[in-house]
């Protein structure tokens, strides 16, 4: 960006506040710009969160039923999409986990070949862990203990290991002076490993975006605007963008959605595939058609699948410890984690049933009665049992294997379709067999997230792509740095940008992808 001062409103507008957006409004606002942070979710105090996942007000995203919370559902006809919504982005509803990716992600895909990623990316991989607190989880409960019997008898025991997370553990409960950012940051409590990670941290332990990235950027003067949802950005002048933009937004919680109208020199997307991706398709028709044909192609997930495993025994308290606070890898390109709710959080269970593999719904709904009929008494325990929570351990299945969707805009909204590759499958049989394996060593049984059995339609939270690096708007939305074909001054940081299946969860990813990006941007002028 030309340097000097901006006669716009401000000098970049970021389009949202997940893990890419705070990274963004952060280095910016370091290097003298005037930035503004518009998300459509809500501001949440850890007061604000939701108790159990019974609040569903506070827990999902339904605005036409007056629901404000932190987790979008959205169902395609390949996938169901879970999705955070609010200041702080996945940040607030994430389980936490910090992984690195396998060599694999930083040689395939769309990206292949475009930069020596794992070299580049290292520095930036490390910066985003000390910004966002990473360290290894010390505590191992009871869903973990079984985790590391199931390693044992499957001779896995080597590849069994904590988790990397974003929490701060000190004493449990006890509030302390910032511990990361050398007196700079908030203060912060000691984790009391309660699990209520996925429904908002209401203990000011887990380390989300508006504890570190957007808090550090505020106080160098970025504005975060919060339930403002972006509907248009249009050129101003020039139609290539070097003039700058309008952007037009609008209230996103008000029955009466006022509407608001800023100007700036540059745009950073960073709205995650539900947001960027959408977004875009929609504008490529009107104020953007200089946008990549390949917007919305290269969809990706990592092949996942969520089985609830609910115990008979009443002794271990399965609601224990950080939301995911172990892993298994079970072979080169899968993974096993526990994933927990706190105690009373047994709202998933209305959305629960046998597994049942088949080519129909019809073979699937007669497996599933079959297997009420033939183990009566052990359904009505798992329907029944008195705190779900804490008897039951979802386990998160995931794969690195490369396969891919696109989305495209139809008359009742977006659509998806079959890319390249074998499309994402709600029965794994590897999945299936870790789970009744496990469910044998916390004698409890397995059960599947209801459209898996019902539609064949798997379940995923991390969702990636659609708006893709490549070498020229022919292979790409983006460039290797990030900047998007077509426009001066406009950037997609977020999961959308992701151009390689990482196979475990991709915050870390996109937050160091996000620091190389900006480490591209030329420096403002301050005042």
């Amino acid at each position: 960006m030309e340097q000097g001062r901006s006669t716009h409103d401000y000098d970049y507008i970021i389009v949202g506040s997940g893990f890419g957006g705070s990274v963004s409004a952060l280095r910016l606002s370091e290097k003298g710009y005037k930035v503004l942070v518009l998300e459509k979710g809500r501001w949440y105090r850890q007061q604000d969160f939701a108790r159990t996942n019974w609040n569903l007000p506070k827990v999902f995203w339904l605005p036409a039923l007056r629901f404000f919370g932190i987790m979008k559902m959205s169902l395609f006809r390949h996938i169901t999409i879970l999705s955070g919504v609010g200041v702080g982005g996945g940040s607030l509803v994430y389980a936490n986990t910090l992984p690195m990716p396998p060599e694999a992600f930083f040689t395939s895909g769309n990206w292949k070949g475009l930069a020596d990623w794992k070299e580049e990316l290292k520095p930036h991989y490390e910066t985003a862990c000390r910004m966002l607190g990473a360290t290894p989880n010390p505590h191992l409960d009871a869903g973990d203990h079984a985790l590391q019997q199931l390693a044992r008898e499957t001779e896995r025991e080597q590849y069994f290991e904590p988790t990397n997370v974003a929490v701060f553990f000190g004493q449990a409960g006890e509030t302390v002076a910032d511990p990361y950012f050398e007196g700079e940051g908030p203060e912060r409590a000691g984790c009391t490993l309660c699990g209520g990670c996925m429904t908002g941290c209401r203990h000011n332990a887990k380390n989300t975006l508006d504890k570190n990235y957007l808090y550090l950027a505020q106080k160098r003067g970025a504005v975060v605007r919060a339930e403002s949802e972006v509907y248009d950005i249009s050129p101003l002048g020039a139609p290539d963008g070097s003039e700058g933009y309008t952007v037009r937004f609008r209230q996103s919680t008000s029955l009466f959605r006022r509407k608001h109208a800023l100007t700036c020199r540059g745009i950073v997307l960073a709205g995650g595939v539900l947001g960027t991706v959408p977004l875009l398709l929609k504008l490529k028709r009107a104020s953007l058609p200089r946008l990549s044909d390949r917007l919305g192609y290269d969809i990706r997930t990592n092949n996942e699948s969520l089985i609830a495993v609910t115990t008979m025994d009443k002794g271990p308290d399965l609601s224990k410890g950080v939301a995911i606070s172990s892993i298994l890898h079970t072979d080169q390109y899968s993974h096993l984690e526990p994933v927990r709710y706190a105690a009373g959080s047994g709202f998933w269970r209305l959305l629960m049933m046998p597994m049942a593999h088949g080519p129909n719904v019809f073979i699937r709904l007669a497996k599933a009665a079959w297997d009420w009929l033939s183990h009566p008494l052990a359904n009505l325990k798992v329907a029944f049992v008195a705190d779900w929570a804490r008897r039951t351990q979802i386990l998160l299945f995931m794969q690195a294997l490369d396969s891919t969707l696109r989305f495209s805009r139809g008359w009742l909204g977006m659509r998806s379709h079959l890319g390249q590759g074998p499309a994402p499958s709600a029965f794994i049989p590897e999945a299936e067999a870790l789970a009744k394996h496990y469910g044998r060593i916390i004698k409890g049984k397995p059960n599947a997230f209801i459209l898996e059995p019902w539609l064949g339609i798997p379940s995923t939270a991390h969702i990636l792509g659609g708006a893709v690096m490549g070498r020229t708007a022919a292979e790409g939305v983006i460039d290797k740095d990030n900047r998007v074909f077509g426009y001066h001054n406009m950037l997609v940081c977020d999961g959308s940008m992701i151009s390689a299946n990482p196979g475990v969860n991709p915050s870390l990813s996109i937050t160091a992808i996000t620091e190389r990006a900006m480490g591209k941007v030329g420096r403002g002028v301050k005042g």
